[in-house]
């Protein structure tokens, strides 16, 4: 009999599809078996790791399905400003990040958001202008939707008051034509240089980012390298990475849907490897609900002005589409209001008039809010739903969800609608969109279970009928972004013959309760039959 490379024992075994008490036998990189015993002797060899548990919980590995990684690295490794609320705290923390970091040629910050500050007054570059007048300053706002810059900034992106706005950004100016220093959506592209790394350090914070990963039981991710109107993932640092066997973190990396379909071949030609692959192609169809960027079949409830657009002319979106869908292209679309959810339903659904019915696996990114009568539309046109749980919670206490006013009480019903859209056949990947909130799984698993905000409320979870249950909740963060990766005869279930990409965590998550979920921590993470975290 061939001997077992590591035997895993344990109580508790979620597979995915079953429960079960026994042992997972890995070999050259596979699951060679699963015995529902502890009568392992045939395969221990020489060389056979054992491991063996008693309450913790053996799953398959999450696949983070929507994340940015390069802007993740940044974010961990400069100034946090979530905690802020106010203009000045905010910048009074940059002021004390740059002092100690007199060598950094641009001071970037992350997670500001004037939303969440007492007085929620959007800020201009007065305040950084008078802390820190002589080094550029880009701060990227909690939605990565928005950038908040000093005068030095503007200088070197030349932006000034003759600068237009790019098409579907905007620079805010003042009454006097000047720029204020805040950038939306597109514009933050006319400052790009603020992320330009040098190599060195880019391969530290790489490494650093994927010790972080293994270490939240995270074995696969999928990079929006497209962010709006600039393009942000170093694919050659990613190759490095790959060929000397320290990509322990699988990434299915994405680039932006713009027309320009050699790149793309190119691309799907160069990475094929279940490593590093080439995933398909990407582009914004509108913004944010609580910056009036989303797009909405209906004006916003607070704000009867405006209901958003899209982010783009429709014909060019729909060509764009429908020659991608031809080429055998695989298409996600960021969709946060229920107009643009249906607008990308509508370009699929074009699509498949076009050019026929195929296994596309075409994918609707966030869904905060859905039209009612685009739910059973997932199902029809075998379009996936990829959700973060997390972002519903967008503020710490419920009081302050911006949502509320922005939707309306009619619309708030079909919030985040996770379990409407299983329950109407829809298929599911969940991820996380870091470095929008944090990388770690738990946080998108307790939201999705109780739908509770950070100070407990409400007590019964905000529209506590779309709560659904923690095994569905590890399967679309498991099986669901296998699926949407082509990947399900490899990943996302542990059964035989499959990928070993295994995480053992510290308890019993089926027997806690649900506050307990967002204290559990990894204690060993195998990628590819290889162990590459142990605590």
């Amino acid at each position: 009999m061939d001997k077992a490379d590591i035997i895993l024992q344990g109580n508790q075994i979620f597979t995915g599809k079953k429960f079960l008490s026994g042992s997972i036998m890995i070999k050259h990189g596979k699951v060679m078996d699963i015995l529902p015993n502890r009568e392992v002797e045939p395969y221990i060899g020489t060389d056979t790791k054992v491991f063996s548990f008693e309450e913790e919980t053996i799953l398959p590995g999450f696949h983070d399905f929507h994340i940015h990684l390069t802007l993740g690295c940044l974010f961990d490794d400069y100034v946090n400003l979530s905690k802020a609320r106010s203009a000045r705290e905010t910048a009074e923390m940059v002021k004390a990040f740059a002092d100690k970091r007199p060598d950094d040629p641009w001071i970037l910050g992350f997670s500001w958001y004037h939303v969440f500050w007492d007085e929620k007054v959007m800020p201009d570059k007065s305040i950084l202008d008078e802390l820190i007048p002589d080094r550029p300053v880009f701060l990227l706002n909690a939605e990565c939707h928005g950038a908040w810059l000093n005068s030095k900034a503007l200088e070197i992106a030349k932006i000034h008051e003759h600068t237009p706005d790019p098409p579907f950004g905007t620079i805010v100016k003042d009454e006097n034509g000047q720029p204020t220093g805040i950038l939306l959506e597109t514009a933050m592209k006319l400052a790009v240089e603020a992320f330009d790394i040098p190599a060195p350090k880019a391969k530290t914070l790489m490494k650093r980012f994927i010790d972080k990963a293994n270490r939240l039981g995270i074995t696969s991710v999928s990079d929006m390298l497209p962010l709006p109107g600039f393009e942000l993932g170093d694919l050659s640092l990613y190759k490095s990475f790959e060929d000397e066997g320290e990509l322990t973190v699988r990434t299915f990396f994405l680039s932006p849907l713009n027309g320009d379909l050699e790149t793309a071949r190119e691309l799907r030609d160069t990475y094929r490897s279940d490593t590093l692959k080439f995933s398909g192609l990407k582009q914004f169809l509108d913004g944010v609900p609580t910056t009036y960027t989303a797009y909405m079949v209906e004006p916003y409830s607070d704000k009867p002005s405006t209901k958003g657009e899209p982010f783009l002319p429709v014909e060019t979106l729909r060509d764009w589409v429908v020659q991608a869908d031809k080429e055998k292209f695989r298409i996600r679309l960021h969709a946060c209001g229920d107009g643009a959810v249906r607008l990308g339903l509508d370009l699929y659904e074009a699509a498949r008039k076009e050019n026929g019915l195929r296994d596309s696996r075409h994918t609707i990114e966030h869904i905060e809010v859905i039209h009612p009568n685009d739910i059973p539309r997932f199902h029809q046109l075998d379009v996936i739903a990829s959700m973060q749980p997390e972002h519903l919670a967008i503020s710490d206490e419920f009081s302050d969800n911006s949502y509320l006013d922005r939707l309306g009480k009619e619309r708030e019903r079909y919030t985040w609608p996770i379990k409407t859209l299983a329950d109407s056949g829809a298929k599911l990947a969940f991820g996380s969109d870091f470095p929008v909130v944090e990388i770690n799984p738990w946080l998108e698993v307790y939201r999705a279970v109780t739908r509770k905000f950070n100070d407990g409320l409400p007590e019964t979870g905000w529209n506590p009928n779309e709560k659904i249950s923690l095994q569905d909740t590890i399967r679309y963060y498991t099986l669901g972004p296998a699926y949407g990766n082509f990947m399900e005869d490899r990943l996302g279930t542990l059964e035989a013959g499959k990928l070993a990409d295994i995480i053992v965590v510290d308890r019993n998550i089926f027997a806690v309760e649900p506050e307990a979920l967002l204290e559990t921590k990894t204690k060993l993470t195998i990628m590819d039959g290889k162990v590459v975290y142990e605590d």
